[in-house]
């Protein structure tokens, strides 16, 4: 909507002599130009506008196949009752909080020190909250804060959004080079306030944190009180190699780290739950803050999550969604492979849900590829996307969960059309 068409004497004569002069600049906040949006979640948008088949490996999101839709079919008659539709408890239900405690204790995702308590947990509306609680605690205009690069810029832009300034650190198979982030501190005498990182299957790249690096990046944020908010949505979907632990595994009880979560890579993104893991001090200052946002996380949902995992339903779904994602994977990989030879570099992940790809051919733009893309009928979200200075003209992120190991090959080969079209068109 234009400016002038919310102008109250929009309508009148007189105001149209006035908006056919300069309208006055509307009083923003100084962080409105830090408001950038999510070029990943408004693909959803723009996938709308065409009405012919698209394969979607854009947005990060399971395929419906992948949904326990039938236990929650099943389960909601229970829990979708009339006492379940009201305001809840800001740190979230108690029966949610209770099975995830569980749940995580029963997989090694709680130390034995720490099980039985849980100060530690608050149920957020979906990882994006968890994300945006981080940085609204420790972050104020002005303070830096490093990312990797390239990133999740939903992330990396609710840090803008309260004024941060991006410092953007390198990734290479072995995560974010913690190395770079430490010259650059070094040379500038600037340690960033805050270190926002995805360790485990980083989203877009793939790659994880190798143990060093990870132990590399406490001994950094412990020398320069640096908070790490560790964003884990994918680290249970490990489907080969070597589990490694989280930073919080690796120091327990740290309040430097802020670790969020999320139930919507393994259970359901509609559902708009995740979960914080944090300092008992910090919980409290982020219920605080939660309840100037929506107060709590949405009721029925959790009580319906929270009977899924009390039935145990999380066990297998999980070992299905790892054997499936592999599987995809595999798909993918060897597609690529199979029909860009030599022109493509791609990542390898172990776990998670993407693939990151770079073409040799550096005169290659994916945002100016991508109408050519949608036309072919196959989407992506290119490389400038996941770098706050607009990076990465020549790579695009690919999505195997969201697709079946047939239709990603059918995507491919859409892929390869519109490259091909691209390149004779130029």
């Amino acid at each position: 909507m234009s400016t002038t068409s919310m102008h109250p004497a929009a309508n009148s004569p007189q105001g149209s002599t006035q908006n056919s002069q300069q309208a006055p600049a509307l009083p923003y906040a100084s962080r409105h130009d830090q408001l950038i949006g999510s070029v990943i979640d408004a693909s959803t948008t723009l996938l709308a506008a065409y009405d012919h088949d698209i394969v979607k490996f854009g947005m990060g999101a399971p395929a419906p196949d992948m949904l326990p839709s039938k236990d929650f079919a099943r389960i909601a008659g229970d829990v979708f009752s009339p006492e379940n539709f009201t305001y809840g408890e800001t740190k979230g239900e108690p029966i949610l909080l209770d099975a995830l405690h569980e749940y995580l204790s029963s997989t090694g995702q709680i130390p034995p020190e720490q099980q039985g308590n849980l100060d530690r947990l608050l149920i957020t509306s979906g990882g994006m909250q968890g994300l945006d609680l981080g940085f609204k605690l420790f972050v104020s205009p002005g303070d830096l804060v490093a990312c990797e690069s390239p990133t999740y810029t939903n992330g990396s832009a609710t840090a803008m959004s309260y004024e941060a300034e991006i410092l953007e650190v390198p990734v290479d198979e072995d995560g974010m080079q913690v190395e770079v982030l430490e010259e650059h501190t070094a040379r500038t005498g600037r340690a960033p306030k805050v270190i926002y990182t995805v360790p485990t299957f980083q989203n877009p790249a793939g790659v994880t944190m190798s143990l060093p690096r990870r132990e590399r990046l406490l001994s950094f944020a412990h020398k320069h009180r640096s908070v790490i908010i560790e964003d884990n949505p994918y680290g249970m979907l490990r489907f080969s190699g070597e589990s490694l632990p989280a930073l919080s595994d690796l120091s327990p009880n740290d309040p430097l780290i802020f670790g969020v979560r999320t139930f919507s890579k393994f259970v359901a993104p509609g559902l708009r739950v995740g979960w914080i893991d944090v300092d008992p001090e910090v919980r409290e200052l982020a219920v605080n803050a939660k309840q100037t946002m929506d107060s709590c996380a949405a009721v029925p949902n959790q009580h319906l999550i929270a009977r899924w995992l009390a039935e145990g339903g999380a066990d297998s779904h999980v070992e299905t969604l790892r054997v499936a994602y592999r599987e995809r994977k595999m798909a993918m990989s060897a597609g690529l492979e199979r029909l860009f030879p030599g022109e493509i570099r791609a990542t390898d992940p172990d776990g998670g849900f993407f693939l990151w790809v770079t073409f040799e051919d550096e005169t290659i733009d994916t945002e100016d590829l991508m109408p050519t893309a949608l036309e072919e009928g196959v989407a992506y979200i290119p490389g400038p996307a996941f770098s706050p200075a607009g990076n990465f003209s020549n790579a695009l992120r690919l999505c195997f969960a969201s697709a079946t190991p047939d239709r990603i090959d059918e995507g491919l080969e859409r892929l390869r059309r519109a490259v091909d079209r691209y390149r004779s068109e130029r």
